[in-house]
């Protein structure tokens, strides 16, 4: 799940929303009987999100997001948001592997989401379009506290396709429950390189006399930082409904092109609503 940045959303939304979506789809559905560890399962997952319409964008989305999650135990995993990857080491809190993601790009029609069902924005006109990009890499996790209530991660990724840059992307997350539902929260950071920066909020001098916007050069540093909670309430052992925010503000390199100062604004802010189905084969 963003996976707005603003990063909380669906993971189902990882991949298929601004960075600010893309982490964000809580976990509402990865435990499995204690007796059938070793066993393929399927979550079919979606959720109805509220973002910006692309990463800096002052205008609003509304996209219908569906997801189809598939698991082997506690090995291998694999998602659109989430991507597909490996628990190659775990054991003590730790997990370590290898990971595989898409990134849907951009479109200056609306913004780029291909779930998109209200909303958009025209603000991107002239700036072209973005391709799909593969991002490949690895990626640490690790629980901690008496009940393993917090988990820290870090994920680092190199772009082939729409972009060439590295992305990294780290959240440290509380969990505590309320009754019967689950609440976690907390921070998350997003820090990509020059060529990631430059192909989403750099100006070249096409794209100024297509927009009427100045020239600019983007250089890496931090995409966006900021805060995301969800609360997954279950219904019974098999499903659940999640609801989740997410509030991030834009690193300076992204908030001073002309983009995101004359079309856009720095804070972004998503919620979104979702269902989720867990079933073994």
């Amino acid at each position: 799940m963003t996976r707005i940045p603003i990063v909380m959303v669906l993971s189902a939304v990882v991949a298929t929303l601004p960075a600010h979506a893309q982490e964000t789809v809580a976990p509402e559905l990865r435990g499995r009987p204690a007796d059938r560890p070793d066993e393929w399962e399927v979550s079919l997952r979606g959720a109805l999100i509220l973002t910006p319409s692309w990463t800096g964008s002052d205008d609003m989305s509304l996209s219908l997001v569906p997801d189809i999650r598939v698991t082997y135990g506690d090995e291998i995993f694999a998602s659109i948001p989430e991507g597909l990857g490996w628990n190659a080491i775990k054991g003590d809190g730790w997990k370590i592997g290898p990971l595989a993601k898409i990134r849907f790009g951009r479109d200056e029609d609306d913004g780029g989401s291909p779930f998109l069902i209200a909303g958009g924005s025209d603000d991107l006109q002239g700036m072209g379009d973005i391709d799909p990009s593969a991002e490949l890499g690895g990626f640490v996790e690790k629980s901690f506290g008496p009940r393993s209530e917090w988990t820290a991660r870090v994920e680092v990724l190199k772009g082939f396709g729409g972009h060439d840059g590295a992305v990294g992307y780290g959240s440290l997350d509380y969990r505590t429950r309320l009754g019967n539902t689950i609440v976690s929260f907390g921070p998350r950071i997003n820090i990509v390189s020059g060529d990631f920066m430059d192909t989403y909020y750099g100006i070249d001098a096409q794209q100024s006399a297509d927009t009427g916007l100045a020239p600019y050069r983007a250089e890496g540093g931090i995409l966006s930082y900021g805060v995301g909670a969800n609360a997954v309430q279950p219904l019974n052992r098999r499903s659940a409904i999640t609801v989740f925010a997410v509030a991030e503000d834009l690193g300076s390199e992204a908030r001073r092109s002309p983009l995101v100062e004359e079309r856009g604004q720095r804070l972004q802010f998503a919620l979104g609503v979702g269902y989720g189905y867990r079933f073994g084969l």
